[in-house]
């Protein structure tokens, strides 16, 4: 994560920081750039020095507060074969999408959705989560990233606590 947070420093951000190992970056930024612009010059730096492409999903400290504020999963009763999850996504979701929606093999469902985020229940087979590449991709677009709720929930602890 030191190496991550390194990389955007040399962007020219401040106050930068991580939570964990979970890939999350914290920053501050005064450029006057939107944010399509933004995410494009993070994208091209990290995959200059990474070597690969990131799904450079920004969000802003009351974007996630909103995103938490659904509550979506607040009437599901996780059983430990189930993983509730937000999905961040690069391009906006279509809204017809016809929610609830499950996957072919009953292994991932999309139960709400707003402009950008997705949130989804993962059911473990076998016990192993499902993965993102396949129906999640087809319906949500790849550049993306998941995230456990409650992980995400823990990340916006984290900013309020610096």
């Amino acid at each position: 994560m030191e190496y991550l947070r390194g990389l955007f420093v040399e962007l020219g951000f401040t106050n930068v920081r991580s939570y964990i190992q979970s890939g999350n970056i914290f920053f501050e930024t005064s450029a006057a750039m939107n944010r399509a612009a933004l995410s494009e010059k993070i994208g091209q730096h990290l995959y200059k020095e990474l070597g690969y492409e990131v799904a450079v999903c920004l969000r802003t400290v009351p974007e996630l507060e909103q995103v938490i504020a659904i509550a979506p999963f607040k009437n599901i009763v996780a059983t430990p074969d189930m993983r509730l999850c937000v999905v961040f996504t690069t391009q906006s979701i279509p809204d017809d999408l016809g929610l609830p929606l499950r996957s072919p093999k009953k292994d991932i469902e999309i139960i709400k959705t707003t402009k950008y985020e997705a949130f989804i229940i993962w059911y473990l087979i076998g016990g192993h989560a499902p993965t993102a590449k396949g129906f999640q991709e087809k319906i949500l677009g790849q550049d993306a990233t998941t995230r456990y709720f409650h992980t995400t929930v823990k990340i916006l602890e984290a900013e309020r606590n610096t």
